[in-house]
């Protein structure tokens, strides 16, 4: 089995994160934008391509901020896909100009729609990975990049 590299966008603005929306038989959770890069394809252009797929907003790449392992035999959805690894960059980016994200054109498998949540109120929420929250409420995590294999 192959390593997935998965490129995702922490978009921040007014102290609010960007996510997709999706639901499964425990209500509501949410992911950061952002996906598979294809073969011959740069990080870059890879996370500027799936934030127009996704959430229909052109974005200016920054900085790496967090790199993860995901392993799913050591998380809670080991039951459903047990032999699968992804390693995921994520980069800090913004919307350029006045674009209002929405559902975009080839949006994830069961995406629902995407919503701003305020940093502070991230507790709240089925974030995934789950120690995002604590990264970014610690302020991007003073200057940790790789956060382990977390869920």
């Amino acid at each position: 089995m192959r390593i997935r590299t998965s490129i995702k966008a922490i978009i921040s603005q007014n102290e609010h994160i960007l996510f997709i929306r999706k639901q499964d038989q425990n209500g509501f959770y949410y992911l950061l934008p952002g996906g598979g890069q294809e073969h011959g394809e740069s990080m870059k252009d890879a996370i500027i391509r799936e934030c127009k797929e996704e959430v229909m907003v052109d974005v200016e790449v920054g900085e790496v901020c967090f790199v993860r392992d995901y392993i799913s035999r050591n998380h809670e959805f080991a039951d459903y896909e047990n032999d699968f690894h992804q390693v995921e960059i994520m980069f800090n980016c913004c919307i350029k100009g006045n674009q209002k994200p929405q559902n975009g054109s080839n949006p994830d498998q069961g995406q629902l729609g995407v919503d701003w949540i305020a940093v502070d109120q991230m507790q709240n929420f089925r974030i995934y990975p789950k120690e995002l929250k604590r990264f970014l409420q610690e302020n991007q995590s003073k200057g940790k990049i790789y956060l382990g294999d977390v869920n």
